[in-house]
């Protein structure tokens, strides 16, 4: 089959909101040069690339410059495809194999929801230089066994009008940041942002994979396992959430842009 490549707009229901994200689909995935190179040409955050196995799909994530294990809103772009163009009956779940295990999607009405596990995080110090990069204090710091760090901001207006300085996170302690605050509206439970520029990316829109860490977070905090997010970031996106102790799910929705077939071979 020839590579076939997406652009899909996920965890939003509207064109352009959301998170962007490339999927390239072929017979056989390519080497992690094309891969990475690919990326580097789409210029998203990430872009996914699967390929059929016997029971699924391996499925690898790359950002413009490097490679990553795990990303949600890639994976949900994928899965969407995998529906909508019918190559997954709309009744199945998708088995997808990455580098951080199994991932599993299903279709309920309009919505995709991903099984994931989970992310534990710990409490830690606050950096001595958080405020200086971050332009506002935080009520309390945790880390990730992967190196993501989490910070509970004292309200969603805060979360709004941050203006980190995007540099010097890059050069810090915590260049994977997730910052978090219990959100103003009735209908969600939390807000957050994430900044990755230790990763090519200063602010990502919507970050499944970062939600990993902040349900369990939040369950502790709300002691709910049910919860719904919103990304504040300017593009904006909505997740679902549950909490079931190793595994969490994310649920969201996705749209497709634009899909075109590769004029090159990305097997070389």
């Amino acid at each position: 089959m020839n590579a076939l490549l997406f652009q899909i707009d996920a965890f939003t229901s509207q064109p352009f909101k959301g998170n962007p994200a490339g999927v390239v689909l072929s017979e056989h995935l390519p080497p992690r040069e094309m891969m990475q190179n690919m990326a580097m040409e789409m210029n998203l955050s990430e872009t996914a690339y699967i390929a059929p196995t016997d029971d699924g799909y391996s499925i690898r994530f790359f950002t413009p410059t490097t490679e990553i294990d795990l990303c949600g809103h890639a994976t949900l772009a994928s899965a969407h495809v995998l529906f909508e163009k019918g190559w997954v009956p709309s009744d199945s779940a998708i088995t997808f194999h990455s580098k951080a295990g199994i991932l599993k999607v299903e279709k309920q009405g309009d919505w995709l929801k991903m099984n994931f596990p989970i992310n534990p995080v710990q409490q830690d110090e606050i950096p001595s230089d958080f405020v200086s990069i971050i332009g506002t204090s935080c009520l309390e710091f945790y880390k990730t066994e992967d190196d993501w760090s989490l910070a509970v901001l004292p309200d969603e207006e805060t979360v709004l009008k941050l203006n980190p300085n995007i540099p010097a996170l890059a050069e810090s302690s915590f260049p994977f940041l997730i910052v978090t605050a219990l959100s103003d509206d009735a209908n969600t439970t939390f807000v957050c942002r994430v900044f990755v520029p230790k990763a090519g990316i200063d602010e990502d829109p919507v970050t499944g994979s970062a939600h990993c860490a902040l349900i369990p977070l939040w369950t502790a905090k709300t002691g709910e396992t049910e919860m719904v997010s919103r990304q504040v970031s300017k593009r904006g996106g909505l997740l679902k959430l549950e909490n079931h102790g190793e595994r969490v799910e994310i649920s969201g929705q996705a749209i497709t842009i634009f899909e075109a077939s590769l004029n090159i071979s990305l097997q070389k």
